[in-house]
């Protein structure tokens, strides 16, 4: 088999706040993705999906752990080094609109990474910028000229995606690239992002925490919780039989188009996520896990295969 493309391991992230305290946001997770797959990254808001995106792009540097890309540790590379590899990692923003400079112009704003990382002379560029407008559907007559006030949230998405992948990259980050969008067009921007996958051969991490909009595009999930991960499986074995509580809670949130289907909720024990800079002892899920024991409280569980390549880190996994 192939090496991955992207190779996670033990990737922790810390934040100081002016209390003294530290924020545990990511601690010690590991993963890999492959070429050409999407990897979904999924998990309720404040557990960590956000500050594991940024840190795979050294955006800041991850406090702890291994960030290998085609070989190179990235959490290893500084200066000069990793601006060479920036350009084969992209990052589509959670904020479609507070990630676009809103002094500058369209033309300016997706034709910036040729200027940065390719130094094409103009002439080259236009040309350029127009085709991946029209690619993402916006018309460059209309678009080249405008700032990004001057656009809805979905056209706004739209020139995020055009910038990130003008440089063809290698793995695309789309950081919950339509939770802020309407359901309709959350279906068009994943329309799109589905046919440039496929025209560009792209590698994605798709980040959300809608576990329905995740299972359209991604061919493996990964579910994390409170900093750490809780289960990596295909999607459709993850979605059939989910081995851990919490991700077992997560699908049963997810509504049924069918009043004739029985509505079977996973009842947690408490409803608020613990605070990240004081995370429970053991098990992290254990304050809210209907199957928790003393074993939870005492002792960490640690990533175990429980069928090939669905790996679930619970001392009392739900399975036959």
């Amino acid at each position: 088999m192939n090496a991955p493309l992207l190779s996670v391991r033990e990737l922790c992230v810390e934040f100081r706040v002016p209390d003294g305290r530290t924020v545990h946001a990511v601690s010690g997770i590991s993963f890999d993705i492959r070429q050409g797959e999407t990897l979904g990254l999924v998990g309720e808001s404040g557990c960590g999906k956000s500050s594991a995106a940024r840190a795979l792009m050294q955006l800041p540097p991850p406090t702890g752990g291994q960030v290998w890309f085609r070989g190179i540790d990235l959490a290893a590379q500084s200066g000069t080094a990793l601006r060479r590899m920036r350009p084969h990692l992209q990052m589509i923003f959670q904020d479609p609109i507070a990630s676009l400079n809103p002094r500058r112009k369209v033309a300016d704003i997706v034709g910036a990474p040729l200027r940065v990382n390719r130094g094409l002379p103009e002439a080259e560029i236009g040309p350029r910028v127009a085709a991946m407008l029209e690619a993402v559907g916006l018309d460059p007559r209309l678009a080249l000229d405008r700032r990004p006030h001057e656009f809805s949230g979905g056209q706004c998405q739209r020139i995020s995606i055009a910038r990130a992948v003008i440089l063809e990259p290698a793995l695309l980050i789309c950081d919950e690239p339509v939770s802020s969008l309407d359901v309709s067009v959350q279906a068009q921007i994943l329309n799109l992002l589905r046919e440039m996958k496929a025209r560009m051969g792209l590698t994605m991490l798709f980040i959300s925490h809608d576990l329905a909009v995740v299972k359209n595009v991604s061919d493996r999930v990964a579910v994390m919780y409170l900093g750490r991960m809780c289960e990596l499986a295909p999607s459709e074995a993850l979605y059939r039989a989910p081995a851990h509580p919490y991700t077992a809670a997560l699908l049963s949130a997810i509504p049924v188009p069918d009043p004739t289907q029985p509505v079977k909720k996973v009842q947690l024990t408490a409803a608020d996520l613990p605070s990240p800079m004081d995370p429970p002892s053991g098990c992290r899920f254990r304050t809210r896990c209907p199957r928790a024991a003393a074993r939870c409280a005492s002792e960490v569980p640690q990533p175990t295969e429980i069928t090939p390549g669905h790996q679930v880190a619970c001392h009392y996994p739900l399975t036959a």
